[in-house]
């Protein structure tokens, strides 16, 4: 019954801003960490950033520090992530992801181009 619902993604030139959402059912939210990951044609998927239970402490990939913000609300049981000054490497699917000790989830994903 868990279910995350990712939306946001499209086309936006290089530069650009785009802020992804994902919205979390099916079980308590404000008691998991939660992450962003994305994955290119081609390429692994990798992790973009993570975010605490509470949003107390965040943690991101080098190749998007200072770019990227991870923020989360749990009482609207939601996970964000603010995409700035966006380049043309930052073209993937964006996932939404949690992990148990014993389970892993996944959103369906959010496309994101970053094109001329």
């Amino acid at each position: 019954q868990v279910q995350f619902v990712e939306s946001g993604g499209g086309l936006v030139q290089p530069g650009g801003s785009l802020r992804l959402s994902c919205a979390a059912y099916g079980f308590t939210f404000s008691s998991y960490a939660m992450s962003w990951y994305r994955q290119a044609p081609g390429k692994e998927r990798e992790l973009v950033a993570t975010i605490t239970s509470t949003g107390g402490t965040t943690n991101y990939a080098d190749s998007v520090k200072g770019r990227f913000t991870i923020s989360r609300d749990n009482a609207k049981n939601t996970l964000s992530l603010q995409m700035n000054n966006l380049k043309p490497d930052d073209t993937a699917v964006y996932y939404c992801h949690m992990h148990t000790r014993f389970s892993t989830y996944w959103g369906q994903g959010t496309q994101v181009t970053v094109s001329s």
